[in-house]
């Protein structure tokens, strides 16, 4: 088993943790991969010299936002990743510091399974492109008013929404800024999408849940500065006026690593802080 290992340098106890895990899991005759500028000092093998195709899981030591990070620079590495949460609100990275060594002892003993959950890819009438696990974010940026954003799915008309934006997630990203916007958790194993709008002038336009094999195309319709699209908030790309962006079901899947004695209502009863029935 070949197991690549990524510590969020920006957290100081990130890099102690991550010699522990190595040492564990080197005990436990597993190899263990880091990028080239850790690997030495980890104790592990150089990305460089392994072939990306044999890391069966990816261990993300941080938050979701570690991961999100981790998936689009490594976006050749198609492995399941194990999220180790060191961050806040982690809904991916699930596994907490308590829980560290007997959750590698189910991945080693293959008491888990892998999720594989829907992902967006987004194209503009210039050519540019990306991809979101959460979410792709269509937003005002530097207008100081509210814009115009027209909506076609599969080519209908849906619906003109004039807002600050509109957010367009997945339903990994269903519990990410679309639920900060008033948008509806999705369980994440479900083939769909949903539309949020950002601060809709009209209280009649609510989200939306859409079939995720459906495209969905955005054109921007107000004569203002261009609008900034976002990918997870991580990759931006602008949209000029009369521009069309579009919208679709990547052919990849993101991958994540479920334990089998977790589950994710427990998880995301914790995360949202629902106390259960009423007393």
């Amino acid at each position: 088993m070949i197991i690549a290992i990524f510590p969020n340098v920006k957290i100081a106890q990130s890099r102690n943790l991550a010699l522990a895990i190595t040492d564990f899991l080197i005990q436990r005759k597993i190899t263990v991969v880091a990028i080239d500028e850790e690997a030495k000092d980890l104790g592990a093998i150089a990305l460089s010299e392994i072939n990306a195709k044999d890391i069966q899981f990816m261990i993300s030591m941080g938050g979701d936002g570690t991961i999100l990070r981790l998936v689009h620079e490594y976006r050749e590495l198609d492995a399941a990743i194990l999220g180790i949460n060191m961050g806040h609100l982690g809904f991916m990275a699930d596994i907490p510091l308590s829980d560290i060594y007997p959750s590698l002892q189910d991945l080693i003993d293959h008491a888990y399974r892998i999720d594989e959950r829907v992902m967006i890819t987004g194209n503009s009438q210039k050519g540019h492109s990306c991809f979101a696990v959460n979410d792709i974010v269509i937003h005002r940026a530097k207008n100081p008013s509210l814009v115009e954003i027209a909506i076609h799915v599969d080519g209908i008309y849906l619906n003109t929404f004039e807002a600050d934006g509109i957010i367009i997630a997945t339903p990994n990203g269903s519990t990410a800024y679309s639920l900060a916007a008033g948008g509806p958790i999705l369980s994440p194993d479900l083939q769909a999408l949903v539309v949020t709008p950002i601060s809709p002038h009209t209280i009649s336009n609510r989200p939306i849940v859409l079939n995720c094999n459906q495209e969905i195309q955005i054109q921007y319709l107000s004569p203002y500065d261009p609008l900034e699209i976002r990918a997870d908030g991580i990759d931006l790309l602008p949209l000029q006026t009369g521009e069309v962006f579009r919208i679709a079901k990547h052919s990849k899947t993101f991958k994540l690593v479920s334990l089998l004695r977790r589950d994710y209502f427990s998880t995301l009863r914790t995360k949202l802080g629902w106390a259960g029935k009423l007393r």
